[in-house]
């Protein structure tokens, strides 16, 4: 068998799973709800509703993401059918990357399906489609969704059970989209600030501060949306080539590949390590 292989099994496996297709309905009834009453406005404006299911993503594609990987390889450890797919045999690298690309493949789809029955309304009820946002916008929000699988799996691999998996995967949402991302006492610039201001009198740069918040992938993809919307929307500044590289939107994308490459490449590590038994 196969790194295809593998990818077709695995496909055919999940696909069924209630939960994912529940998570990922609800992100597909959002996408009409939003197109559809923003139809019934008397200047319908479809980069309103691009705005909002772009918004939306930073809640539902990390939890269909989650869900549809993080029992990836962990399920079948303990389970025990994890022998079963290496004794084909498989090597451990067509098992993490495979699972990676069929998960990848399912949760994409699911958006894929949202957004295209926001372009079904949009063509139908409004003046204009704004193709090429449209098209951006789609594009940024599966570039997200490719890194939280990833990270799902990165999870997956280097855990044994479906409990620690589970609580692996609960643990980095809790980190990264909750805690990361806001600027209170309670979160990792606040704790940043306790270290080096309140305690070692050193005060962090503020350009510091928007980079470390920049390393969640949440907020990389918020960062991204610049590349996405025009100057000016939504208060969306123009580029200022005074600013730091790393605080460009391009390079949000660079951080963003990081979550994709690394996650995998430390669950492979684990994954080759590990003593199947």
């Amino acid at each position: 068998m196969s790194l295809a292989a593998v990818v077709r099994k695995d496909f055919r496996d999940v696909r069924r799973a209630k939960l994912l297709w529940f998570v990922g309905g609800i992100y597909t009834l959002f996408a009409v709800l939003f197109f559809y009453v923003g139809s019934t406005n008397e200047n319908p404006d479809v980069l309103v509703q691009l705005w909002n299911m772009s918004g939306l993503a930073i809640l539902f594609i990390p939890l269909v993401a989650l869900v549809a990987a993080y029992l990836a390889i962990a399920g079948e450890r303990e389970s025990g059918s994890i022998k079963y797919l290496l004794s084909i045999p498989n090597r451990r690298s067509d098992v993490v990357f495979g699972k990676f690309l069929s998960r990848a493949a399912l949760v994409c789809g699911a958006i894929v399906l949202a957004f295209g029955a926001g372009a079904v309304l949009t063509a139908a009820l409004y003046p204009a489609l704004e193709f090429a946002t449209f098209t951006r916008v789609v594009a940024l929000v599966l570039y997200f969704a490719l890194a939280y699988v990833a990270v799902a799996v990165g999870i997956s691999a280097m855990t044994a059970t479906r409990s620690r998996s589970m609580a692996g995967a609960i643990g980095y949402f809790f980190v990264f989209n909750v805690l990361w991302i806001q600027g209170s006492a309670f979160s990792v610039v606040g704790a940043l600030r306790f270290v080096f201001e309140d305690t070692l009198g050193i005060e962090l740069a503020q350009n510091t501060e928007l980079f470390v918040q920049s390393l969640s992938p949440a907020t990389a993809y918020l960062q991204s949306l610049r590349l996405a919307f025009p100057d000016g929307y939504r208060d969306i500044p123009p580029a200022d080539p005074s600013t730091p590289f790393y605080l460009q939107p391009e390079f949000m994308l660079v951080i963003l590949a990081a979550w994709i490459v690394l996650p995998l490449l430390a669950g492979f590590l684990s994954f080759r390590r590990a003593d199947i038994g």
